[in-house]
């Protein structure tokens, strides 16, 4: 079983930065793909970014505000968010896809979620 824990969340002003971090622990073999998506109230819950290798995929309402990045060595990732605005305000979710070990079916985690409130 995969774990996947967030961190990271709070409350921040129009046009300030957060960043949030995620790690992955238990039986990993490897991991595929890890992204973070967002679900503000009232709305499904979309993507904002993802990190597979080297490649990354941003939302366009995040793009040349947010960067993700991973370290495979500790199964984590983080995503910088900066100049942020109040159309940001959501939990945040990291789902981290992989194999458990070689051969398995794949898993897909998720973590319960941080909560970014962007107010003044």
């Amino acid at each position: 079983q995969v774990q996947v824990v967030e961190s990271g969340g709070g409350l921040v002003q129009p046009g300030g930065s957060l960043r949030l971090s995620c790690v992955a622990s238990g039986t990993i073999f490897n991991i595929a793909l890890q992204g973070w998506f967002r679900q503000a109230p009232g709305k499904e819950r979309e993507l904002v970014a993802v990190i597979t290798g080297d490649r990354t995929h941003y939302a366009d309402s995040v793009k040349g505000r947010f960067t993700i990045s991973r370290d495979n060595a500790r199964n984590s990732v983080s995503l910088q968010m900066n100049s942020l605005e109040f159309e940001d305000t959501a939990v945040y979710y990291c789902n981290t896809k992989g194999l458990w070990r070689f051969g398995s079916p794949p898993f897909d985690s998720w973590g319960q979620g941080t909560q970014v409130t962007v107010s003044s």
